[in-house]
């Protein structure tokens, strides 16, 4: 099968997922656009902090496609690449979508607050325990396997003797990215400019972070990086969420458009084949997995 022909059956699913799906859930959970949000209600300027519509899709689009949702994908594709499109269309609808929209509606609905409270509220205490308890030890297993996998892509050192000069143009890109996201929280905390200019200042810093990482690569080894990343998550978790995550998102946000427009078009300009196996199954060669 050809590209262009598995790209248009995917925008028709996902396109009648958002339209079918996403309309009909809202109408049985009673989403109400009117309704003032948590973050409207109890501004603290911390946690709960007002923004624009660009930005809260933009910190919700970027924390969804993370490393998991794009490694895995590609991973899976040993089993056949059938599997994995079903995968995407059908599990993103029916699992991975619900479960975000869900939970993100809960939450609004019940001032901001965690899971957990809601599990408690609706089940009990013992629920809510159990549910923390599998919370902690689950981010644990995450927050160390993502960890591991930036490491290893920041790693400036490769198995030979010669620098990884594509690593370390990505970790210089990805150091200036926090520095431009903190500043660009700033300007949209205080400056209050039109939803345009926003987007303008966001592309010029997103544009100009990969360009100084292209010219100027940072070498810094997996070890060095593994403390670097943990420091980084610890300064993240405290800081206002205007100030790192929502900037940092919304600033990623345009580089996930744009990697999604450029793969649309070269699948357009392209054509390519499919040259995977359809199915495999769980065997390689005659050999299983």
């Amino acid at each position: 099968m050809n590209g262009i022909t598995i790209m248009f059956i995917a925008l028709a699913v996902l396109g009648s997922g958002y339209l079918l799906y996403g309309r009909w859930l809202a109408k049985i959970w009673g989403v109400d656009p009117k309704v003032k949000t948590p973050a409207y209600e109890m501004e603290d300027g911390v946690d709960y902090t007002p923004t624009t519509p660009g930005v809260v899709f933009g910190h919700q689009f970027a924390s969804i496609a993370g490393a998991g949702p794009i490694n895995g994908p590609i991973q899976a594709a040993v089993f056949g690449w059938v599997p994995v499109l079903l995968w995407v269309l059908v599990g993103g609808l029916f699992f991975g979508a619900v479960q975000d929209f869900v939970a993100m509606f809960a939450s609004v609905r019940n001032k901001g607050r965690t899971i957990g409270y809601i599990i408690e509220l609706y089940i009990g205490r013992i629920g809510k325990k159990l549910f923390t308890l599998f919370v902690w030890l689950f981010s644990i297993l995450v927050v160390a396997a993502f960890a591991d996998v930036v490491a290893n892509t920041f790693n400036g050192f490769a198995a030979t003797p010669e620098l990884s000069l594509a690593n370390g143009q990505v970790a210089t890109t990805s150091m200036l990215f926090i520095g431009a996201a903190v500043g660009l929280g700033c300007i949209l905390k205080w400056c209050r400019l039109k939803p345009v200019l926003n987007t303008a200042i966001a592309i010029i810093m997103l544009v100009v972070c990969i360009a100084l990482g292209l010219v100027l690569p940072m070498y810094v080894s997996t070890a060095s990086w593994h403390l670097i990343v943990f420091a980084y998550i610890a300064v993240a978790s405290i800081l206002p969420v205007w100030a790192l995550l929502q900037p940092r998102d919304y600033l990623n946000s345009y580089l996930l458009v744009a990697m999604i427009v450029a793969a649309l078009a070269g699948v357009l300009v392209a054509n390519p084949e499919m040259n995977l196996n359809a199915f495999n199954g769980f065997t390689v060669n005659g050999q299983h997995m």
